[in-house]
């Protein structure tokens, strides 16, 4: 709930006090807090109150003669505290001259006479037009986490990229941005700028340089898991994985799932999904991972993210599952439904500039920051079809790099069809990045276009790579059947010896369309050898394979 500003009032003579506090409550009390103080030396340690709670103060209503201390000489001390509030002086018919004087001094905003009755006559109209000034340059301070960072530091672009695929609200203070704000809370703080990001959170404490492991801690992300055993361990919380978890807690299965990043997975990450069931007008990767999760919580699913998966054993009848801490977590089944990752783009410069510049996935955190530049996408898939709609809104010009001749064979018609009526986004035919220059940040590109072999160097600012997809099971190297570019076997494609039996398979029964060549280890979406690589196709294999996973526990 945000905080009301301020007004308040001084004044040394009781029955004043009582009657302004009164009228000021009467008319403004819904909108604004009123205090009273009856000196201007107990009004000054409220102020000091208020700035140490950060709350804003609109206005002060001070009496002129007051002793030890006049609202002349409050006024002039109170200015130095919270300079934006409007000032304004009560006095007597023989002070005029003084607070006449006072609008030179202390910049006093207005004067009255005092009595002040009727209120409606005498005193509302000013104070209205007081405050209506003061609201239209006001900018309440946000009071969630605040990052303080270098707009072209990857550690920066990664808290960044965490809070905001976590769902969790802050504002991004570059130093080197016009304004003092970020510096100021650095220096509140007893810091400086050698070691960021700096993440300040609403409970007055701060992070520097922290790893996402240590701000989950702080935002409340579950690292740990409540128990030692359960029926389901799914390890990866994009699609596949969200719907499994949903569908085996709403089926009574005790689950608990693992999410290295994010929930949402790579799905998470898109600005839109347009042709998902369900969703006429489309909806964000962050919504629909937002919805699941919610989903998923209230069927009693636990989560753990950011939490890795190092290891898979089998320790019959149950399976074991070794987390990045060291511990581990012991189950009935596992689901692997851990996604994919995009390829790397291995040439010169781009790894170095990686956070700085260049980016893998749609980075949305970044969008704000691209206002006005020039953005380059390199691939031609959906998703970066999808992030260069996105990055239209805010960039002066989105170029399109794709190796083949064009869209069609990669790329959804609907956004194409887009994409060509988008006056601010050009798509380059076989083009490909060959080099990525810059100091500290990007700063310029070498193009080459492969039909004609001619190379051309462009400035640019931000790089978006969106480039194949390559599963990241290296932790399950000789756990489970793998092929070659690591996507995990299951069911009929199973590798057999020549005797036709899967190696290590001890069971009576081949094993089920999603079950891996371990027993009771199962496996849906992208990872999956020749998945279909869409969000509703991993839905459906993760709701499919707790089917498989029900069978399987009624035969242990």
């Amino acid at each position: 709930m945000a905080t009301k500003p301020i007004l308040l009032t001084v004044d040394d003579d009781p029955e004043v006090l009582r009657a302004i506090e009164r009228d000021l409550r009467r008319k403004y009390g819904k909108d604004y807090r009123v205090l009273r103080a009856d000196a201007g030396v107990t009004a000054l340690d409220v102020l000091r109150q208020v700035a140490e709670r950060h709350e804003p103060v609109a206005l002060f209503l001070v009496d002129q003669r007051m002793p030890q201390m006049s609202g002349v000489e409050f006024l002039e001390q109170a200015r130095a505290v919270f300079p934006d509030a409007k000032r304004m002086l009560l006095t007597a018919y023989a002070d005029t001259d003084a607070a006449i004087k006072a609008i030179n001094t202390v910049k006093v905003d207005y004067y009255s006479l005092k009595p002040w009755d009727p209120p409606e006559e005498n005193l509302y109209p000013v104070l209205d037009d007081l405050l209506d000034d003061w609201q239209a340059n006001y900018r309440p301070p946000f009071e969630g986490i605040r990052v303080v960072g270098h707009r072209w530091s990857a550690d920066s672009h990664a808290v960044k990229d965490f809070l905001g695929r976590n769902g969790v609200p802050y504002q991004w203070l570059d130093v080197e941005s016009i304004g003092d704000e970020s510096r100021a809370l650095l220096q509140e703080a007893g810091l400086d700028d050698a070691r960021l990001p700096v993440v300040f959170l609403s409970d007055g404490t701060n992070l520097v340089a922290p790893t996402l492991t240590e701000l989950a801690a702080k935002i409340g992300r579950r690292t740990s898991a409540e128990r030692p055993f359960y029926d389901l361990v799914i390890v990866g919380g994009g699609p596949a994985g969200l719907a499994a978890a949903v569908y085996g807690a709403s089926e009574g299965l005790d689950t608990v799932l693992v999410e290295r990043e994010a929930p949402g997975g790579q799905a998470g990450t898109s600005s839109r999904i347009e042709n998902y069931l369900g969703f006429p007008s489309g909806l964000s990767g962050g919504d629909l991972a937002r919805r699941a999760v919610a989903q998923a919580r209230r069927f009693g699913v636990e989560i753990l993210a950011p939490q890795e998966v190092a290891g898979l054993r089998v320790a019959n009848p149950y399976r074991d599952v070794t987390l990045g801490d060291g511990s581990e977590l012991s189950c009935h089944a596992v689901l692997l439904a851990t996604g994919v990752q995009y390829r790397t783009l291995d040439v010169p410069g781009v790894a170095r500039l990686t956070g700085a510049g260049v980016y893998y996935g749609a980075a949305l955190t970044e969008a704000l920051s691209c206002a006005g530049d020039d953005v380059y996408i390199v691939g031609g898939a959906n998703s970066a079809g999808q992030a260069a709609l996105y990055f239209a809104r805010y960039a002066r010009h989105v170029v399109m790099l794709v190796r083949g001749g064009g869209l069609a064979a990669s790329m959804s018609q609907y956004l194409i069809e887009e994409i060509a009526e988008q006056p601010t986004i050009t798509v380059r035919a076989h083009s490909q990045v060959v080099e990525a220059c810059g100091d500290a940040s990007l700063e310029r590109l070498v193009i080459a276009d492969s039909a004609t072999g001619e190379r051309e160097t462009v400035p640019a600012r931000a790089l978006f790579i969106f480039i194949g997809a390559l599963p990241r099971t290296e932790w399950l190297d000789g756990a489970v059947q793998r092929d070659a570019q690591g996507f995990i076997l299951s069911g009929p494609d199973l590798k057999r010896d020549d005797k036709g039996r899967i190696p290590g398979w001890a069971l009576d029964r081949d094993p089920f369309l999603l079950e891996t060549s371990v027993p009771g280890v199962f496996v849906a979406g992208d990872v999956r050898h020749r998945s279909i690589k869409r969000v509703a196709s991993g839905v459906g294999e993760g709701s499919i394979a707790v089917q498989f996973i029900h069978q399987y526990l009624s035969k242990v």
